[in-house]
């Protein structure tokens, strides 16, 4: 989980000359891991849930976005490993770039890792993400309270993908409303919509 190689495929999906997101040459900084979500207008229009644990964000595609609703059981897919640096990317990916089409960022803040093992003693976020279950609490700008990751399937050297589940635990979240219209939703960062990001990179 993370280590010096732990951003090879990012970094080796994407042309730094071209795109603006960042090389993450840097440490993080900050003594609480931080996490992002993004909503990313790609190919298909998706949330991207990221945990920093260790030196990188892990990262997650969830195509309905994580809900405040305990009822609702989000489908989260593993993607590659980014930069901690990528909680403030916002902008447009070039077109013929990996993960091509606008970005912002909708939410972001600290957590803090919630895994026990059976005897209540604390497990270490990498390992609790090893073994398919991680708990953790949210505090973000929006975002509050306790999620758990799940893994159902695959992930474990059988060759087949891997998915989770990000799931709302306890009480809903504060208003209770679920998952914003991506398309309305606006930025943590700069207030704008993903509309007001392409135009303004284009000048528009």
């Amino acid at each position: 989980m993370g280590g010096s190689d732990g951003l090879r495929e990012y970094r080796g999906r994407r042309d730094f000359d071209r795109t603006g997101e960042p090389r993450g040459d840097t440490a993080p900084d900050g003594e609480q891991p931080r996490f992002v979500v993004q909503i990313h207008d790609a190919s298909t229009l998706h949330f991207d849930f990221r945990l920093q644990v260790g030196d990188v964000l892990k990262s997650w595609s969830v195509p309905k976005g994580p809900s405040t609703d305990p009822g609702d059981k989000r489908l989260a897919v593993p993607t590659e490993d980014h930069p901690p640096q990528y909680e403030d990317f916002e902008g447009v990916i070039p077109a013929g770039e990996y993960g091509g089409g606008t970005v912002i960022v909708w939410d972001r803040g600290t957590y803090l890792p919630l895994s026990h093992d059976r005897r209540g003693r604390p497990v270490p976020f990498a390992q609790s993400l090893e073994r398919g279950h991680a708990t953790f609490r949210l505090d973000g700008a929006k975002l509050h309270g306790e999620y758990a990751l799940t893994r159902f399937r695959g992930g474990r050297g059988d060759g087949e993908r891997a998915a989770w589940l990000l799931v709302r635990t306890g009480r809903a979240g504060t208003g209770g409303h679920g998952t914003p219209d991506p398309r309305r939703a606006r930025s943590v960062r700069s207030g704008r919509t993903l509309a007001q990001v392409a135009a303004d990179d284009h000048g528009g």
